[in-house]
């Protein structure tokens, strides 16, 4: 078993079975490496998906860059981390953490509104 870390979600898909995504040092989404690729549930681990550039024009998703600041790790923001530039989030996500919930074979996420989004094209 090995442990390995990197930003570049690219590079992780030849390394790795499985995949944690982490957004200010809690997990925000674990999965099977190409069941992460085929549909991320988490709009950080979309976003990151986005920031890989890709060379065939064909298969080039459009870039959206995240808005705001990045929160600080010593004092993060309450609710999800995330939600400050979340383009999904929702009051739920400003007030309470989601939980880290099992949704099918070994995933999970922390995500409030990850039943109803649809990443993967996204």
């Amino acid at each position: 078993t090995y442990l390995f870390v990197a930003h570049d979600l690219s590079v992780v898909r030849y390394f790795c079975d499985r995949v944690i995504v982490m957004y200010l040092g809690r997990v925000v989404e674990l999965a099977p490496v190409e069941s992460l690729f085929e549909h991320p549930l988490h709009p950080y681990t979309s976003a990151l998906m986005k920031a890989v550039p890709e060379a065939d024009p064909a298969r080039r998703a459009a870039m959206v860059p995240l808005e705001g600041e990045v929160p600080s790790p010593a004092n993060p923001p309450a609710g999800c981390h995330f939600h400050p530039r979340c383009p999904f989030a929702i009051e739920a996500c400003r007030t309470r953490m989601p939980d880290f919930e099992e949704v099918g074979e070994g995933r999970k996420v922390r995500c409030h509104r990850a039943a109803e989004l649809d990443l993967a094209g996204v």
